[in-house]
């Protein structure tokens, strides 16, 4: 009776479970292992309210956690002064925590899927309360940033990045987009409400006892916010949009080799935030080298990251209709286009225009590296290629930051440091028309042979 019965069982399997969630089955309004969907099942589901409830808890975490890459650029001069350094050498401590960044968001990603994210944000609560306290009781320039690299960056902010993202992208299907790009908002809108706070603060009680006082912040917020992640992701499914349907994973994205696809949209990352950081990282210092002084600089990035957020909800919700690549696509030539503004313009007015245009134009860019992997690559090694692919971001940001003040050194001034920019941007937007016209190619390949169309 075997062999004539599980036929049946799957072909009712599938007929209910369009979806394909394994033990799912929509018509009988089963779970997980064919339990009853309850009430309390039906609210922790994908799309459910309590994920949009999860989205706002996560966006909080990120804007507390990713406070600390916009505040090592605020206090930069405070710090170069107080030091005796150079600008590349006051730089370093930003480009230690980016690496750090960078590579933890690796290590938590991991994890995050052993443990839950609860546990990784509660480390990573303990990262930044400690580091802000460590960093701020610094005397020498390395112990600053070493604090920054293993505490702030690696520890700390690296748990409130790509692990919230991949935790975004497991808890919606339909508006997987939209929801991705509002958690990584909170990257952006860390970037437009901390720097005028943060120079508020040191003007009047000095960045060491700033530091100290957003040490306390951090820990105290985020460990309570942590408890109400404790639910751990639905069952993933399929598509379940038009675009989603058309973009399907695949162990050769692009008609590359896994490893080959990963590579190139690492490259990509790292070149599109080696052009992101530097009007990001060096635009209170620029301003300050102009005569503005460095609290109008610290306007101007909140500006930039304030359009930024606008940016990212925007493109959130492009990447619902045309796809994550070609989304980045759109955000690579903005991006070289706002870059080219700053060479012919430097007057007060014309650079908060243009920092507030910067912001619309790349704040989409990084998450729509999220939505690419989870639509070309196998759904079950998303969460670890969203973590590679966001880390080679972060050491853009990294490079470009210690780039560009190299440059100013060597150079002294900002107009080098601009080319070089619009130079590693020209070479993300190669990789993505590249990625691109793969992937539109093997769609014909594929539309052409009988049975793939």
């Amino acid at each position: 009776m075997a062999p004539s019965t599980a036929p049946r069982r799957e072909g009712r399997s599938r007929a209910a479970n369009p979806f394909g969630i394994p033990g799912h089955d929509v018509a009988a309004g089963t779970g997980r292992d064919n339990h009853p969907m309850t009430p309390h099942t039906r609210l922790r589901a994908a799309d459910s309210r309590y994920a949009w409830v999860r989205l706002l808890v996560l966006l909080a975490l990120m804007t507390i956690g990713s406070g600390a890459m916009y505040v090592v650029s605020v206090v930069l001069p405070s710090v170069q002064a107080e030091f005796h350094v150079a600008r590349a050498d006051a730089s370093l401590p930003y480009t230690l925590m980016m690496v750090g960044f960078g590579l933890g968001g690796i290590m938590m990603g991991r994890l995050a899927d052993r443990f839950g994210v609860m546990v990784v944000v509660l480390i990573g609560a303990v990262g930044l309360g400690a580091g802000f306290i460590v960093a701020g009781r610094a005397d020498t320039l390395m112990g600053f940033a070493i604090a920054h690299g293993l505490l702030l960056g690696a520890l700390g902010s690296a748990a409130t990045f790509a692990p919230l993202v991949a935790d975004t992208s497991l808890w919606f299907v339909r508006r997987r987009g939209i929801a991705v790009a509002i958690c990584a908002s909170g990257n952006y809108l860390a970037g437009a409400v901390w720097p005028p706070i943060v120079q508020r603060f040191v003007e009047t009680v000095g960045w060491r006892q700033t530091y100290l006082g957003l040490g306390l912040f951090c820990f105290v917020t985020m460990a309570p916010l942590a408890l109400l992640l404790r639910p751990r992701p639905p069952t993933a499914v399929a598509a379940a949009t038009p675009q989603q349907a058309r973009v399907q994973p695949s162990t050769r994205p692009f008609g590359l080799a896994l490893w080959q696809a990963q590579a190139l949209l690492c490259v990509a990352g790292v070149a599109c935030c080696v052009a992101m950081a530097m009007p990001q990282v060096h635009i209170v210092a620029y301003c300050g080298d102009l005569g503005y002084g460095a609290a109008r600089g610290a306007e101007m990035l909140s500006l930039m990251l304030a359009s930024g957020i606008v940016s990212r909800l925007v493109s959130g919700m492009i990447c619902d209709r045309i796809g994550g690549l070609r989304t980045l696509l759109l955000g690579s030539v903005l991006q070289g286009l706002a870059l080219l503004l700053f060479l012919p313009f430097d007057g007060l007015l014309s650079l908060y225009v243009i920092s507030a245009l910067f912001g619309l134009f790349q704040g989409g860019i990084v998450p729509s590296y999220a939505i690419i992997v989870r639509e070309h690559f196998p759904a079950t090694e998303a969460g670890a290629r969203v973590g590679t692919v966001l880390m080679a971001t972060l050491f853009g940001m990294a490079l470009g930051g210690w780039m560009s003040g190299k440059i100013f050194d060597l150079t002294g001034s900002y107009h080098a440091a601009f080319i070089n920019g619009i130079g590693w941007n020209l070479l993300n937007l190669s990789i993505t028309l590249f990625l691109l016209g793969r992937w539109r190619g093997e769609r014909k390949r594929r539309s052409a042979l009988p049975g793939l169309a």
